[in-house]
């Protein structure tokens, strides 16, 4: 979060801190920011646990770092978990670390066969000729 800040910048914020709330306020000033983070990140770490036990036991390891879209394509694609997505065909066919290291020629391993993913994403049995599929209101 803070890296692109240098040593300069840090003692300009130091010096002018100083300036503006004078030395005799300053450490009360630190002392209560400091506070009001601790309460603030106790109050995430409560609701955190507050979200797991009403999941219920089977979301225990459930991290929150998972809602973050990068992170969860990183564990899907790249990392060694389950596979609730059915990508491990894909993840078997293209090298997805060399893609990601600059390598713009990706070699297949392995062919995909998506047949098995168009089987088991149709629900329920197929449409007799001139049926219309079902169609959900709500859904749009």
């Amino acid at each position: 979060m803070f890296g692109d800040i240098g040593g300069l910048e840090v003692m300009a914020i130091v010096v002018m801190a100083i300036v503006i709330f004078g030395p005799d306020k300053l450490p009360k000033l630190i002392q209560d920011t400091m506070g009001f983070i601790r309460k603030v990140r106790s109050f995430a770490d409560s609701a955190k646990e507050d979200i797991r036990s009403e999941l219920g036991p089977e979301f225990q390891n459930f991290d929150f770092e998972d809602l973050n879209p990068k992170t969860f394509v990183r564990k899907q694609l790249i990392g060694d978990g389950d596979d609730p997505l059915g990508l491990k065909d894909l993840k078997d066919s293209v090298d997805i670390k060399s893609a990601l290291n600059g390598d713009r020629t990706p070699t297949p391993t392995a062919s995909v066969d998506f047949s098995k993913a168009a089987t088991a994403a149709s629900a329920g049995p197929a449409l007799a000729a001139g049926e219309r599929p079902p169609f959900d209101p709500d859904a749009t």
